[in-house]
């Protein structure tokens, strides 16, 4: 009976399934709580959830931060060929790097979150923004599933820097 053997191509192919799988996870999420604010908020709804989180409905033609909100429309499809540009990038640096775990899940969060706000964008000229955190007047800016995960992918990215440069001390 003959063997089956692995190349270390299948190995990777599967690491990269993996973090594609992932991604698909945080888009699949991003857009779910999307569709239920969409779906059961009215722009600017706001629900009290505790002394310093509201869940609201809000829109951001811009990008992070609101920048460049008030453009005059060109943004949508500036920051939509920007989303679509850097997936191709990331899924390009998944492939060539996908057995490096810290690196690959960061890639994963951000290609995820990317992914899901250029949805928004192509849909309906906007990103579906909905997580407010405030202190007294203070409010952070309305954010989402996908901005939360590309946060926390840039976070590993600094970190999985900080750890390569130590190793190389």
């Amino acid at each position: 009976m003959a063997r089956r053997t692995f190349s270390m191509g299948s190995s990777s192919q599967a690491s990269m399934m993996q973090w594609l799988g992932l991604a698909t996870i945080i888009l699949m999420a991003d857009q779910f709580t999307k569709v239920m604010i969409l779906g059961f908020y009215q722009l600017g709804d706001s629900t009290y959830v505790t002394s310093f989180f509201n869940v609201v409905r809000v829109h951001n033609s811009g990008a992070a931060f609101s920048f460049l909100a008030g453009a005059g429309g060109w943004q949508r499809w500036f920051f939509t060929v920007i989303g679509v540009l850097a997936a191709g990038l990331i899924l390009w640096l998944l492939k060539s790097h996908s057995g490096q775990k810290l690196f690959a899940f960061a890639m994963a969060c951000i290609l995820g979150g990317a992914v899901g706000n250029v949805i928004d964008r192509v849909l309906y000229g906007y990103v579906v923004d909905f997580l407010d955190f405030h202190w007294g007047t203070w409010h952070f800016p309305a954010f989402n599933v996908a901005d939360s995960a590309i946060t926390i992918g840039a976070a590993c990215l600094i970190l999985d820097e900080l750890l390569r440069v130590r190793r190389e001390r």
